[in-house]
């Protein structure tokens, strides 16, 4: 069973790295194509529109490989067999953060070269998305704890309760019911 999900990881990594490969190819082709078609113009680009495409390029870059490098699954040389699937691409977190900054470099490649160098704000996304993050994840709940500090204990316990995890509740659970695997812990 587990043989099955580690080469069912391996297959869709395979397809996710080669994705990426093709990733960083098409939108710079794109971008030159759409430019030539739509907006002759512009060619050459100025030399801000390459400093903004150079200093989004690299990152966009070091993330394919780090993606490439994590989710590349090694297999035996003589035998072919799977030896490690890899870390799994499509896993919530950086992860998946890594993939939304490719997909918005990627966009802004291709919106830059289609309607103009004013495409390139959409590429602020990033950092207002990261600060949001921090604030929602981080900021906000410190704030929200030293206000609730001077609150009630009705509030305390009732807010205590709802933050318990599964595994907290079964095993307050068990402990209700006398179960020896449970340790009562005395306060």
């Amino acid at each position: 069973m587990a043989k099955g999900a580690a080469k069912r990881i391996a297959g869709q990594n395979e397809q996710t790295i080669k994705m990426l490969k093709m990733g960083m190819l098409v939108p710079t082709v794109l971008s030159l194509l759409l430019r030539l078609l739509f907006r002759r113009g512009s060619l050459p680009p100025s030399t801000g529109s390459l400093v903004i495409y150079v200093l989004t390029y690299f990152p966009a870059l070091f993330l394919s490989q780090y993606l490439q490098k994590m989710g590349t699954s090694r297999r035996d040389p003589t035998t072919g067999t799977l030896i490690s699937s890899g870390e799994d691409l499509s896993q919530p977190g950086v992860t998946e953060w890594c993939f939304d900054i490719l997909y918005v470099t990627w966009a802004c490649q291709i919106g830059s070269g289609a309607f103009g160098e004013w495409f390139w704000w959409l590429y602020l996304i990033i950092p207002l998305y990261a600060g949001f993050k921090v604030w929602t994840n981080l900021i906000s709940p410190m704030m929200g704890r030293s206000s609730a500090a001077g609150a009630g204990s009705d509030e305390n316990g009732a807010a205590e309760q709802e933050t318990l995890s599964k595994r907290q509740e079964k095993l307050r659970k068990r402990s209700e019911r006398g179960d020896p695997r449970v340790r009562a812990v005395k306060k």
